[in-house]
């Protein structure tokens, strides 16, 4: 995981009120429409944030499936496991995405959003997911070009700057054009590409 970008609590906090904004909400929705979830599934939440995708799944597997989450944020971890309280079927705890600690085919279907592009070896990371997903499983990936964002603004000159340190923020800031190649390499099948597109005018 990159160092460069780190969740700490005021940060995990802003990103928490974020994902409970509508237009996060319904990138969520379409997300597990994708996913397609069964009751009875096992699934894991790499780079589970605040818990609430994990809530979500949680609720359509039902009590006879069960949802893992992990993140390598301690405040992130600390607001998921607040919201997953009570939840007999969820766990949370502290894992990369280049360290999955669990075994082999242990999960029917795998949701990573916005976690690739800030780990360094993604090589590793899909080497991982592909282990853990069982033969005929599942995985969903979700990530941004950072160049596809229009943000609003009065001063075009000043934003183009503002991009381009954003840039910074992440090893990969374009990695949706990368990722077909590279799940091939990594000896997974690319069954469908799509857009999630995200329109927030406040």
């Amino acid at each position: 995981m990159s160092k460069d970008f780190t969740f700490d609590q005021r940060a995990s906090q802003r990103v928490e009120r974020l994902y409970q904004t509508p237009d996060i909400v319904e990138q969520r929705r379409a997300s597990r429409a994708l996913l397609a979830l069964k009751p009875g599934e096992y699934v894991l939440d790499i780079g589970c944030g605040p818990g609430l995708l994990v809530m979500e799944m949680a609720q359509e597997v039902g009590a006879q499936g069960s949802v893992a989450g992990i993140d390598v944020s301690a405040d992130m971890l600390a607001l998921a496991r607040v919201r997953c309280t009570g939840r007999a079927n969820v766990g949370v705890q502290d894992a990369s995405a280049t360290a999955l600690p669990y075994a082999e085919n242990a999960f029917d279907a795998v949701a990573v959003a916005q976690v690739y592009e800030f780990v360094d070896d993604l090589a590793l990371a899909l080497a991982e997911l592909k282990r853990v997903l069982k033969p005929r499983g599942r995985a969903l990936i979700v990530d941004t070009d950072w160049d596809s964002v229009i943000w609003r603004n009065t001063d075009r000159s000043r934003m183009r700057r503002v991009i381009d340190a954003w840039h910074l923020h992440c090893p990969h800031p374009h990695l949706p054009s990368q990722l077909p190649q590279l799940i091939g390499d990594a000896g997974l099948r690319l069954e469908r590409a799509t857009t999630i597109p995200i329109v927030n005018a406040t």
